[in-house]
């Protein structure tokens, strides 16, 4: 048996710094590896390993390359907006139980931001 200890998401891009910077702002991410060319972040929260396979992102939307579940969605829109972030899909519940917004990232990633209704994980 083999035991999943994280799933970690890489991506690609030229201005490593410039995304570090992005999503520690954007959600207060601390820098816990950090060689130049590859930088880790993290938010001290354990997390349970997941990997989703999707054909669409739900009401329409495409699937996007992260999901990124906060325990304040609204403060997270806020921040992205105060910051200028291109939002992608609008802060919108979701009928499936989630509050959600899309953005676009510094690398021109998909990024989905949510919060789960009370007492609904999926």
């Amino acid at each position: 048996m083999v035991t999943v200890r994280r799933i970690v998401a890489n991506i690609a891009t030229d201005s490593v710094d410039e995304v570090r910077e992005f999503y520690s702002r954007l959600f207060d991410l601390d820098t816990v590896m950090d060689h130049g060319w590859i930088v880790t972040l993290a938010s001290g929260e354990t997390a349970p390993a997941q990997i989703s396979f999707a054909s669409e992102g739900g009401s329409g939307t495409p699937v996007p390359d992260l999901t990124v579940e906060v325990d304040n969605v609204d403060a997270v829109y806020r921040r992205a907006r105060s910051m200028g972030v291109p939002v992608e899909y609008p802060l919108t519940d979701e009928p499936w139980g989630v509050r959600r917004f899309y953005l676009r990232d510094p690398a021109g990633r998909l990024v989905n931001v949510l919060s789960h209704a009370k007492g609904l994980r999926g």
